[in-house]
């Protein structure tokens, strides 16, 4: 079972690199860095947390491609990942060559965990109908993996064209979500995982996303638990039902408040 990590990295935490850097130490698989262009302060969406109000992260979260840059040059084994990227409000071109451009400079070590999005008002300032997200984020992870595999790429949108470096690995795409038939479709079309939050309902959610895969004729997509607190005893479970790794969840905090967290979570590898 591999342990990875998630924070919301903000201009006030635990810089990106530090904490990569003190992860791959402790034997640490992954670290993946979440999203938000930015927040309109009309606040019309409520929080997808539950809470009543908005936790500050959320409008003061870094670029996660920019962030993770950092953390290339002071490690060498850990995954560099997003999760989650919102697809539907980047433009594919230039971000499908960030992300080849971070791979080559990491050696290969970059995972993309996309996403839909939830908060309406920021994907609609994007120029994106918010009932149009999932159709905009399909188009562009396909448009971004024609980008990295082709030759000559071309995909709706652009005509026939070269963009190198191409990524060494892929990289793999992973899909946050709850678990449907839509997004499970979704994933067996153009993605290679899944990335549950919290992990509640996935024994019950395997044989759909199973069926799904063989369906689309492509192996079964790897899933992956996000944003939980492990627990010997849910390290134990995931690993019964075939799982290999689990992503960790971290506080928006200095170093003081994060690497005594990371330090227990350490103790289970």
């Amino acid at each position: 079972m591999r342990l990875g990590i998630t924070m919301f990295a903000t201009d006030l935490s635990m810089p990106v690199h530090d904490l990569a850097r003190a992860a791959e130490e402790r034997g640490f698989s992954s670290i993946y860095l979440p999203e938000h262009t930015h927040i309109p302060v009309s606040r019309r969406t409520a929080p997808a947390t539950g809470d009543d109000v908005l936790p500050e992260q959320y409008r003061r979260t870094l670029d996660p491609l920019v962030a993770l840059a950092a953390a290339v040059p002071v490690t060498s084994t850990i995954t560099l990942g997003t999760g989650i990227l919102l697809a539907a409000q980047r433009e594919p071109i230039v971000t499908a060559k960030a992300i080849a451009t971070l791979d080559h400079l990491s050696g290969g070590r970059i995972a993309v965990g996309v996403g839909f999005g939830w908060n309406v008002e920021e994907i609609e300032n994007h120029g994106v109908p918010y009932g149009s997200r999932r159709d905009v984020a399909r188009r562009n992870v396909l448009a971004m993996r024609a980008l990295w595999t082709q030759e000559e790429a071309s995909f709706e949108g652009f005509e026939p064209s070269w963009s190198w470096p191409k990524p060494r690995s892929g990289p793999p795409v992973l899909l946050g979500g709850a678990a449907g038939p839509k997004l499970f479709a979704h994933i067996a079309e153009y993605c290679d995982g899944w990335i549950p939050i919290g992990g509640k309902g996935i024994r019950a959610a395997l044989p759909a996303l199973r069926e799904a895969c063989e369906k689309a004729e492509r192996p079964m997509a790897r899933v992956i638990p996000f944003g939980s607190r492990p627990t010997p005893d849910k390290l134990e479970y995931y690993a019964s039902l075939g799982i290999e790794e689990v992503v960790a969840t971290l506080p928006s905090g200095t170093a003081d408040t994060v690497l005594p967290m990371l330090d227990e979570y350490a103790k289970l590898l």
